[in-house]
């Protein structure tokens, strides 16, 4: 069973967290479920970069990304070699280092 870390984050989870996870879950997924509220403003239907991560360690075990999400990505914020959407990565079998970005490119937010 693979361990997803998630670094430290200011707001969503100052001392970092690590996460057991099943193959198969995306990354957004395991950290709703797990008190990491990372946003999601299109609710998780690819449309919008809210939940980008930065995905640090464990990158080539997620599932490919799509076209569509390479499109979203494109327009994220601090975009990386590593970025992906976290609604759309796939947890495979090997262990992840997450960074959830400092800021996202959301015009609502609903965490004031």
């Amino acid at each position: 069973m693979p361990q997803v870390i998630f670094l430290p984050h200011e707001e969503l989870c100052p001392e970092g967290k690590v996460i057991e996870a099943d193959a198969g879950v995306t990354i957004c997924d395991l950290a709703l479920a797990n008190g990491v509220e990372i946003e999601h403003a299109c609710e998780k239907s690819c449309a919008c970069t809210t939940c980008h991560v930065i995905v640090r360690e464990g990158f080539d075990s997620l599932n490919e990304a799509d076209e569509l999400e390479d499109d979203m990505l494109d327009k994220a914020w601090g975009l990386e070699p590593e970025s992906r959407l976290s609604c759309q990565a796939l947890i495979g079998d090997q262990d992840l280092v997450v960074e959830i970005p400092k800021y996202t490119i959301n015009q609502v937010s609903e965490q004031h």
